[in-house]
């Protein structure tokens, strides 16, 4: 068998060096799929948020019927640790992802923790407020007649208030579909702020949004047409955002990263892109972030 020359294993190691890169490139560009699979391998993606070792506060758990919703929807008060489920305190709504409900939020972030962590840290208490939205409605209102947005404002807001919470200035915070749903929430209730300055959103928080620039790829059943993707966009209404104080975090390997970052650019809001996919474990990883802004808001 005859052996390579000098010569030929040096264009041999040359050409697999300028296909590595071309790869690489490839793949840093979006041109070859899997670059959130790729990078998780190598570790380019960023730690995993660790929920913290601390006590939860109590979790007060419910139920109402929705004429919003037109079911039996669930709900969540969760509390500092060390407060009572009577202490009047600021309240944050929190919207959950696609396929999730009012319990996701801890048994998926450990959200009640990050909390106690939060103000141990010295953020000003506050309370957090889950509620089942549907598993894939996006938080807008739908063709069939529900509407998650009429609940929040009709139902929601009015229950956490006769619960002793203070709704005054209160506070969105979602991730993914949520996310999508806590800036459309803004968006589009600024009439709330005018008509209604006594209970009015002063903060919000978007980790990884569901976020499109055209219907033709957003994820199947997440609007009824083009018409509902359009009336349901966030994109353009920087006035609804007036006196409101906007964080949105999204990974670099998301698919939601670019319009993200757009967004955040459209709003001159908080936050950027980090390392991180569309994962529990950077949700987790940024909480604490958001759990910091948002209280220093809601509490003046």
């Amino acid at each position: 068998m005859r052996s390579l020359s000098r010569r030929t294993l040096i264009r041999t190691g040359v050409a697999a060096a300028v296909t590595g890169v071309a790869g690489v490139v490839a793949l840093e560009t979006g041109v070859v799929p899997g670059r959130a699979r790729v990078h998780d391998v190598l570790g380019l993606t960023g730690p995993d948020g660790v929920v913290p070792d601390v006590p939860a506060g109590p979790v007060e758990s419910g139920t109402f019927e929705s004429f919003g919703r037109r079911t039996t929807v669930g709900y969540s008060v969760i509390y500092p640790h060390g407060y009572a489920p009577t202490a009047e305190l600021p309240v944050v709504m929190v919207l959950h992802g696609r396929g999730g409900d009012h319990t996701s939020a801890i048994n998926d972030l450990g959200i009640d923790r990050y909390l106690t962590a939060a103000v141990q840290s010295g953020t000003p208490p506050f309370a957090l407020a889950t509620v089942d939205g549907g598993p894939d409605n996006y938080w807008h209102r739908r063709g069939a007649g529900e509407d998650p947005g009429f609940m929040l404002d009709q139902e929601f807001l009015p229950l956490l208030a006769n619960r002793g919470l203070n709704t005054e200035r209160y506070g969105l915070l979602g991730w993914s579909m949520g996310g999508y749903g806590a800036l459309l929430w803004v968006a589009l209730h600024y009439w709330q702020r005018r008509v209604r300055p006594a209970t009015r959103a002063v903060a919000v928080g978007a980790l990884s949004p569901a976020l499109w620039r055209r219907f033709e790829d957003t994820t199947p059943g997440a609007f009824d047409d083009a018409g509902d993707f359009e009336n349901s966009q966030v994109f353009g209404r920087r006035s609804g955002f007036r006196d409101v104080a906007v964080r949105i975090d999204c990974g670099r390997d998301d698919p939601f990263a670019e319009a993200a970052d757009e967004l955040r650019a459209e709003l001159g809001a908080a936050g950027g892109l980090q390392l991180g996919a569309h994962t529990a474990g950077y949700w987790r990883r940024m909480l604490p972030d958001h759990l910091r802004f948002l209280g220093v808001q809601v509490t003046g």
